[in-house]
């Protein structure tokens, strides 16, 4: 079955097609044909035989098979592609080789061969004959998009060369047909012409693929469906559309030429690729007309700047109509349009400016921190932003920083003020320089037009007041030696009236004077030592001692300035060595240094001279002294020295004389380190110490025994009183008072005892005992008054005897005289006991 078609055209490009296939076939190189015998009937993917494709190009890198039901695989398996029928006794088809790299083409002839069965005539009982090598193609068939007609219009004819032999029928099935939208296309059932019934929009449906059947009267399909692809030809029936209504773009005043603007983008449901797509941007019109700013280019819709005219203080918006036409903009092209609103951003291209060249402020002497002038400026900038908010700057005349400029936030304006008194005295007036510019940078070409800052003076007048005192400099310097006389005079601080320029009628009061060194006169504000001035007492130690004065006038008004004393030194300190123990290892130390320092000032210290006085013939034998610098000497011994500690006196002498001299206690040791000498030596000291302290505790337990044997002699006169047996271990234990007190006890007849430590015997005296509780036991008593026995817990035991005529006993105790009398008589049974025993 073939399909005819009315337009010559298609079989024009069909041989165009055909040609160099043609050309190709009869270029390759063919090999030995191949024959295989199979069925008639033979199912898709069904294996028909191998081919030895090594045997005909080894090197063959691309296999293709000229008939599309079958298949070759790179072994040389050939296989059906689909389910084929062979109709014909033979059926044949080519393997084509390729090699590429070399160019080399070679073609192997494959030959199908079985027995055919004929039929003549077809009736209803006959066996189905199914032709299965098709015949029948589409030529590519189209249509116009939006087509007036006439209506049916005809598109092409489908034909079956199976209706030589039978009467076949015609049909259609697919999109247009059976599918949406139904009824669009029909075929005469007998001629196989095919119909579409009403105009087709493209931008709808671009393509329907019908399916073309060809069969005869009694249902059998005659040759297999045809697919039948119909093409609706585009036709320029869309507009191009902009993809937005209003474009709103932005852009620097101080943009340069060709900067872009934005982009404008349209589209058009035409086609793609064709002509009906083809667009072209152009500007319609520009608002304000004049002058012509932007442009747009045609093919991309860029819209840049084309001109140096765009100043956002003369227009701030610009409106642009924009027009796009398909058909690359030929004047048959359909047209749309768009409104672009392009908004100029502020630049700073505008220098603020002073209103005036001259301002003029007054303010008071010694007024600070108060405003005086407020500057106002003009700029065409944006308000409230950087390229408008002003920077005041202070160019000249503020050199000693009396005055600052700022800004004010909501008016733009500088606020000048006074930060730091001035003095009417010193100059009547102030004349300044004030610079203005942005917090923004200008921008570079109006950077390179503004070469300078607007400038302003302001003349500001300082007006006279009735001031006090001035303590000017704050700082004043005498100078007075060291160690001078009391009551020594030198001048002292002096203020002065400022209207006057003079000291007189001022008086001085001394404010600080760490030391107390220094008498100040009221009237003159001369000082006189009170003290001897020692230089080196001062701290720091840096030779001067500030003395704080307050000057005040008749009105009660004062100032204050430090007087700085700037004490001269005298050479009233000798040099004094820094050693006062050394050791030195024999032999392996030959000597050791020693070194000193002078308190007075360097002219009056180093260099220093070392030397052993001619006190000890022995010192002068065995030791000896050398130079190492200016402060340090070298003490060496000679080799036949004993290894001993020795006392060796050495005089230190500075550069004026005044000298000193030390002893210095030298350990010769036998050793390898001085610090094993040094174990030795407190080995040695521990055990003298044992001695020692054994020694003082026998003369402690002496004195002890004397000094109790005399107080118990004492109060052997006195009355006895019964009291129960634990009564004196009772009344010490619930004793409420501790204190440490002294480590004497006051007796009543006037004389101080020593605290005894004892830990098994109490102690008897003329006042009261201490408990038997191997802990320390004091005893206190003083004369007159109120008497108190109190007792602290644990082993510390205090009886304090205060003033008054009586004990206060808490918990019914008994007062002291009574406890006295109870507790003397047991406590000279026990002395005597212990001396007997």
């Amino acid at each position: 079955m073939a399909a005819a078609g009315p337009r010559s055209s298609l079989r024009r490009a069909l041989c165009r097609l055909l040609l160099p296939l043609m050309v190709f076939s009869f270029a390759c190189e063919a090999c030995e044909k191949v024959i295989f015998n199979t069925p008639s009937e033979l199912e898709a993917d069904k294996m028909v035989g191998r081919v030895n494709l090594k045997k005909c190009l080894r090197s063959a890198d691309l296999i293709q098979s000229s008939d599309s039901d079958f298949r070759v695989l790179d072994d040389g398996s050939v296989y059906t592609a689909r389910a084929v029928v062979l109709s014909d006794e033979k059926r044949s088809f080519a393997i084509w080789l390729f090699d590429t790299r070399n160019q080399i083409q070679k073609e192997i002839m494959v030959l199908l061969e079985h027995q055919k069965k004929v039929l003549r005539k077809r009736h209803t009982k006959e066996t189905v004959l199914r032709r299965s090598k098709r015949r029948w193609a589409p030529i590519p068939c189209s249509m116009q998009e939006n087509s007036l007609g006439p209506f049916p219009l005809f598109l092409q004819q489908v034909q079956s060369d199976a209706a030589q032999n039978y009467t076949v029928f015609y049909s259609i099935s697919g999109r247009g047909v059976d599918q949406e939208p139904l009824n669009l296309f029909f075929i005469e059932k007998e001629t196989g012409n095919l119909y579409c019934t009403r105009p087709v929009d493209r931008e709808e449906y671009d393509v329907f693929d019908l399916i073309a059947y060809a069969s005869t009267a009694d249902g059998y399909s005659a040759d297999l469906p045809l697919p039948l692809p119909i093409r609706v030809e585009d036709e320029n029936d869309n507009h191009p559309i902009f993809t937005e209504q209003i474009y709103n773009f932005e852009v620097p005043e101080s943009s340069k030429l060709g900067t872009t603007v934005g982009v404008v983008c349209a589209t058009d449901r035409d086609e793609a690729d064709t002509m009906h797509t083809r667009l072209k941007y152009s500007i319609l019109e520009q608002t304000p007309r004049s002058p012509g700013l932007f442009s747009v280019h045609p093919n991309t819709g860029v819209i840049t700047i084309v001109s140096h005219y765009l100043d956002r203080e003369v227009v701030d918006k610009y409106k642009l109509i924009m027009k796009v036409q398909d058909m690359d903009g030929q004047f048959f092209g359909l047209i749309s349009t768009s409104t672009c609103l392009i908004t100029v951003m502020d630049s700073n291209d505008n220098a603020p400016a002073f209103r005036k060249n001259s301002y003029e402020a007054s303010v008071e002497e010694n007024a600070f921190n108060v405003e005086i002038l407020r500057i106002p400026i003009e700029d065409k900038d944006l308000i409230n932003t950087a390229n408008w908010r002003a920077n005041f700057t202070i160019l000249k005349g503020n050199e000693n920083g009396h005055f600052k400029i700022s800004t004010d936030k909501e008016t733009n304006e500088g606020v000048l003020c006074v930060v730091k008194p001035l003095n009417y005295e010193e100059n009547h007036q102030a004349i300044l320089e004030i610079g203005v510019s942005n917090e923004a940078p200008f921008t570079r070409d109006v950077a390179f037009r503004t070469t300078t800052m607007n400038r302003a003076l302001v003349t500001v007048h300082v007006r006279d007041q009735d001031e006090g005192p001035e303590c000017n400099p704050a700082a004043q310097y005498v100078q007075i030696k060291e160690n001078s006389s009391v009551g020594s005079q030198v001048n002292g601080y002096k203020a002065y009236d400022p209207e006057t320029k003079s000291s007189n009628g001022l008086r001085y009061k001394k404010l600080h004077d760490p030391k107390g060194w220094i008498t100040i006169d009221e009237m003159s504000g001369s000082i006189k030592t009170s003290k001897i001035l020692d230089r080196e007492a001062t701290t720091p130690r840096n030779d001067l001692y500030n003395v704080t004065v307050l000057a005040i006038d008749q009105g009660g008004r004062s100032c204050t300035g430090t007087l700085v004393v700037n004490i001269e030194d005298v050479n009233d300190n000798a040099p004094e060595i820094l050693q006062n123990y050394l050791i030195i290892c024999k032999p392996k130390m030959g000597h050791t240094d020693i070194s000193a320092v002078d308190a007075d000032e360097p002219i009056h210290g180093a260099p220093f001279y070392f030397s052993l006085p001619n006190t000890s013939p022995e010192i002068n034998r065995i030791w000896t002294l050398s130079k190492v610098n200016d402060t340090a000497a070298r003490l060496s011994y000679r080799k036949n020295a004993d290894f001993k500690e020795y006392y060796i006196p050495i005089t230190v002498k500075d550069r004026a004389g005044q000298s000193a001299t030390k002893t210095l206690r030298v350990n010769l040791c036998d050793c390898t380190h001085p610090s094993q000498c040094v174990v030795t030596s407190r080995s040695a000291g521990v055990s003298l110490g044992k001695w020692a302290i054994l020694a003082i505790l026998l003369g402690i337990a002496l004195l002890f025994s004397i000094l109790l044997t005399l107080v118990c002699g004492a109060v052997g006169a006195r009355k006895k009183k019964g009291f129960p047996e634990d009564l004196a271990q009772q009344n010490l234990i619930i004793s409420n008072t501790e204190a440490p007190g002294d480590d004497k006890v006051c007796s009543a007849n006037g004389f101080m005892t020593q605290t005894i430590t004892n830990s098994n015997q109490g102690f008897c005296g003329t006042m009261g005992s201490g408990v038997k509780n191997g802990g320390q036991e004091t005893i206190e008593m003083m004369k007159g008054g109120h008497q108190t026995l109190e007792s602290c817990r644990g082993h510390h035991h205090t009886l304090d005897s205060c003033r008054g005529g009586h004990v206060e006993m808490d918990n019914s105790r008994y007062t002291y005289s009574e406890w006295h009398n109870f507790t003397q008589p047991r406590l000279r049974e026990d002395s005597i006991r212990g001396h007997t025993g």
